[in-house]
């Protein structure tokens, strides 16, 4: 016992005790700050679920902007066909009327009065006349005519430029868009990483000190014991010490040779361990790149297109007889509830929402409301 109380003397135990109680205090106040620092992730996350939303809202409103600028683009091309069309006519009408006027030349272009002067035979003379008659009436038939199709083509001119600054306003509006887009990811970012940032400090904080109370603890009940069992007389050692404490067909009918909805490297499958302990993965984790499109992998019904805690933009399809396949972590939802699809159908596009650190697509298959391995339902390579 020399050993023991000359190295922890009493003072030393009695010192130990304030020490003990402060590191307490303070990982309680700091479980209090973690208690607000959730609040504020809560706070938080709603900020990321509205900022999410928005993200696939702009996202959506973008592919529609593109293809009424592609339909815009249609239009050019048919209005420049048509000018190309008429321009042809012209210039073959313009050829027959310098015919036209080049036989008239031929013929001396002669007056009405003249022909009947001239004393030429009568039949031959009311020939002329006719021919003339009908050169004139021709003339001005294609004058008319040409008249017309410039009138055309002037018409087709304002509607060109029309369509020519409709297409500019939507390139204006989708870069618009496209700020916004932007500046709704950058802020989307800050606020993950800051939440993110000052809980894992904070957790790091208290796991630490944790860790601290343990052994401080160890040691201030080990000394309790040692000197509540110190006898009056020296020279007894206590050696022990505390233990550690698709087409239109029966779902089901596509067992073997369904498909997966993205291209992209299968990092996690289910049934596998999660790298943080959680459960067990119960879908499958696709990495792709943010924007890839995201296809049904069979006819179905959305019955499920919002942002979910844990999942964020997350699209659930209803394909019948109780089997459904859940799309998640997306950056936007192509699809409305309600929406009837067929497979191959774009309904979403790839991202991280939810708090992902990766972008990729969450995948899950569930019937009757249990999940399972969607990868016994693929086809054969």
């Amino acid at each position: 016992m020399v050993l023991i109380t000359a190295f922890f003397p009493f003072p030393s135990w009695a010192a130990d005790r304030p020490d003990l109680e402060a590191l307490r205090s303070r990982i309680e106040a700091l479980r209090v700050d973690i208690a607000g620092t959730e609040d504020a992730r809560t706070e938080a996350r709603e900020e990321l679920r509205e900022s999410e939303r928005s993200i696939s809202s702009a996202n959506r409103e973008l592919r529609e902007l593109t293809q009424r600028r592609d339909a815009a683009r249609s239009v050019l091309r048919s209005l420049a066909a048509r000018k190309a069309a008429i321009a042809s006519d012209m210039a073959s009408k313009e050829r027959d009327l310098g015919t036209m006027l080049a036989a008239m030349y031929r013929q001396g272009e002669p007056g009405h009065l003249r022909l009947l002067l001239s004393g030429s035979d009568p039949n031959q003379t009311a020939r002329d006349l006719h021919y003339v008659a009908y050169i004139l009436r021709a003339q001005g038939v294609l004058m008319e005519t040409l008249r017309s199709d410039l009138a055309d083509v002037r018409a087709i001119e304002s509607e060109q430029l029309a369509n020519t600054r409709q297409l500019a306003e939507i390139e204006r509006s989708q870069k618009s868009h496209r700020a916004q887009l932007i500046e709704q990811q950058a802020a989307r970012r800050k606020v993950l990483e800051r939440v993110s940032a000052q809980l894992r400090t904070q957790r790091r904080e208290v796991k630490n000190l944790e860790r601290d109370e343990s052994r401080l603890s160890r040691l201030v009940e080990e000394l309790a014991k040692v000197i509540a069992a110190t006898p009056t007389e020296r020279g007894r050692t206590n050696e022990k010490l505390p233990e550690p404490t698709q087409t239109f067909r029966s779902f089901v009918n596509l067992k073997g040779s369904m498909r997966l909805p993205l291209r992209g490297v299968l990092t996690n499958r289910y049934g596998t361990s999660r790298a943080d302990g959680g459960p067990n993965w119960k879908g499958l984790f696709i990495k792709a790149l943010a924007g890839e499109e995201v296809k049904a992998v069979a006819a179905g019904r959305v019955v499920f297109a919002d942002w979910m805690r844990g999942f964020g933009n997350l699209l659930i399809l209803d394909h019948g007889s109780d089997y459904l396949t859940i799309y998640g972590y997306n950056e936007s939802l192509l699809r409305s509830v309600g929406d009837e699809v067929r497979p191959g159908d774009a309904v979403a596009t790839v991202g991280a929402s939810g708090g992902g650190q990766e972008t990729g697509l969450y995948f899950e298959m569930r019937h009757e409301g249990k999940a399972f391995d969607p990868e016994k339902w693929l086809l054969a390579r």
